[in-house]
């Protein structure tokens, strides 16, 4: 009873010794570095998530059979901000490290169950609105012909690769203890950010895109300009509030590319200007 009951244990027991810093750095780095380099339609970012695996678990388990049983599971659909993968990972990596396959279900189950809500985090604050408010900066500032906008989108970016690593120690070293506690109030956070995304996407709708238009009504001695006396009237920048739901309605409903949006922009302006309809 007890040798067949022996048979059924994975080989845990010949599982090295725990990771180093260089180890768990290696592995940061090959994830920061190859996130979106393995997409597929089938597991998305899971090549990524085995290459950048490989070298840990290698270290982890010295039994080839199980070394292949942990990255097979790592092969295993996955899709996640890559700046907020790193706390998946690093949560992942201390379990494997710590009960070895006794946490094989528990691993895919944290990984399924923290993509999402991270990844609204990750998707509100890291793709919306860094790049919406220091872009925007960025390229205000480079428009009056100051370099320094650039240098501070460059530095920002300097900065989201040291607090990328800090999210994955962050991730290895409180387990899924952190993480469990913190998804509770995810969802909140998300719904915070998008709201203020939101706002910085409104403000820049009103001060970065310009268009107006010259036409004129007179009737008898009464001369009325559509855009001051009326579009005005209504709402300010209210054209250019139509512009950004046509563009919006062209990407969501028709599918168009962002290239053919920015050629038709072009004909329109330059057809608008030509007839007088746009100033």
């Amino acid at each position: 009873m007890n040798k067949n009951k022996n048979r059924m244990i994975p080989q845990e027991d010949q599982r090295l010794g725990t990771l180093t810093k260089k180890d768990r750095r290696s592995m940061y780095r090959r994830w920061i570095f190859t996130a979106g380099l393995g997409y597929n339609y089938e597991t998305q970012q899971a090549p990524s998530v085995a290459f950048s695996m490989a070298k840990a678990l290698r270290k982890i388990y010295k039994n080839e059979d199980d070394y292949v049983k942990a990255m097979d599971n790592h092969f295993k659909f996955f899709n996640v901000t890559p700046h907020m993968g790193n706390i998946i990972l690093g949560a992942t990596l201390a379990m494997e490290e710590k009960d070895g396959l006794k946490a094989y279900d528990a691993v895919q189950n944290l990984k399924a169950s923290l993509m999402g809500p991270l990844s609204g985090v990750g998707d509100a604050l890291i793709w919306v609105l860094l790049p919406t408010v220091f872009g925007s900066i960025a390229g205000y500032m480079a428009l009056q012909g100051n370099p320094t906008g650039a240098l501070i989108w460059i530095f920002i970016n300097f900065l989201l690769y040291f607090a990328k690593m800090g999210l994955f120690e962050l991730g290895y070293q409180s387990g899924t203890k952190l993480i469990t506690t913190m998804s509770e109030k995810i969802n909140i956070f998300t719904d915070a950010i998008s709201v203020l995304g939101l706002m910085v996407i409104g403000t820049l709708i009103a001060t970065s895109i310009k268009i107006s238009t010259p036409l004129t009504f007179t009737t008898g001695d009464v001369t009325m300009e559509l855009q001051a006396d009326i579009l005005d009237k209504i709402m300010p920048k209210l054209l250019s509030v139509f512009l950004v739901a046509f563009v919006y309605w062209l990407m969501g409903k028709k599918k168009w590319s962002p290239t053919k949006i920015i050629f038709l922009i072009i004909g329109i302006s330059i057809f608008g200007s030509v007839a007088g309809i746009l100033g």
